[in-house]
């Protein structure tokens, strides 16, 4: 079976394990899981509605040029994309920006009705959809790399990254500078704490393997953004019995609500503050990465290799039926 990927490729000097990690990690495990299923990929370039649907017709060319038996698109905008054709069936998986925000929900609620099968990363997601059609839905979170983020050793990590072994590091979920991640919060918090031993780094530019091992290097990871959908910065950390302070956004209160030595706080900065100290204060490691075992990406990838499968066996039949085969 081939697959066409279409997800964004906007990033400057795109590159599609560091800027589409939670998709790449996906389809690695799907290679491995079944060596049958082949994949392509169609990065988008191009922003908001319109840029998206300006890549019409390179994507039309691409489907001219290879038989597909169906497209996985991430992200509406990307399922609105590739639905405009209609002889490929389409995958539409919603990731959380484009169902939490209220204006992207008519777009994803047309892109739900297009799509042949949706995939919605978290209950909590599907549920904020507009006129979601649950026959043709299904549950799947994005997974996790179990062999690479591992818990380490936390003086080696640090020699590894360069960093101090004498400063106490909080791991902001994200680059400062992206809006929705709520950076002032985080820095607002920090700043309460009143102690130059503590330092914010924000998670940008690092390869793979580097964020693995900050997980292990720092003290806390921190999380203070406006809208998730279900966010793998959480999970990963917890993968490497790496504390985290949230606020409650997306699955985190499911993922991590009983996992000791982590807390959900709300948007007070004087609250983030208090949590981090008392992770800060803590003797005790945690014990988070069986609590996520369920998201190992080699049990993610059989739930989308069965949607595949799903999809590919309902597909033929229908495509004849339309004169489209």
């Amino acid at each position: 079976m081939r697959i066409l990927i279409v997800c964004s490729g906007n990033a400057p000097t795109f590159d599609f394990r560091k800027h589409q990690a939670f998709i790449y990690d996906q389809v690695e495990a799907l290679k491995q899981l079944d060596l049958t299923l082949t994949f392509d990929y169609f990065f988008i370039n191009g922003k908001g509605f319109t840029g998206y649907l300006s890549c019409l017709t390179k994507l039309t060319e691409k489907l001219k040029s290879q038989a597909y038996d169906c497209i996985h698109a991430h992200v509406a905008l990307s399922g609105m994309l590739a639905n405009l054709q209609r002889r490929v069936p389409v995958i539409t998986t919603f990731h959380g920006s484009d169902i939490n925000l209220p204006k992207s929900r008519i777009i994803a609620a047309l892109v739900d009705a297009l799509s042949r099968k949706t995939v919605y990363i978290s209950s909590q997601l599907a549920r904020k959809a507009l006129y979601a059609n649950k026959e043709k839905q299904a549950i799947v979170p994005c997974g996790i790399d179990f062999d690479l983020f591992i818990p380490r050793n936390k003086v080696q990590s640090r020699q590894q990254l360069g960093f101090s072994l004498h400063k106490k590091y909080v791991l902001f979920s994200a680059g400062f500078n992206v809006p929705i991640k709520n950076y002032p919060l985080a820095k607002s918090a920090i700043e309460l704490l009143d102690d130059e031993s503590v330092e914010l780094l924000e998670l940008t530019n690092y390869t793979r393997e580097e964020v693995a091992l900050m997980f292990s290097a720092v003290d806390v990871a921190l999380m203070t953004s406006f809208s998730e959908g279900s966010p793998q910065f959480v999970k990963e950390a917890l993968a490497c019995n790496c504390p985290v302070v949230s606020t409650d956004v997306g699955d985190v209160q499911a993922v991590m609500g009983e996992v000791a030595g982590c807390y959900v706080t709300s948007y007070d900065p004087i609250d983030v503050a208090a949590k981090i100290r008392c992770v800060l204060a803590s003797k005790n490691p945690i014990s988070a990465r069986a609590h996520v075992q369920r998201f190992d990406n080699r049990l993610i990838a059989e739930q989308i290799r069965s949607i595949y499968y799903q999809l590919n066996s309902t597909a033929q039949p229908l495509l004849k039926q339309e004169g489209l085969t």
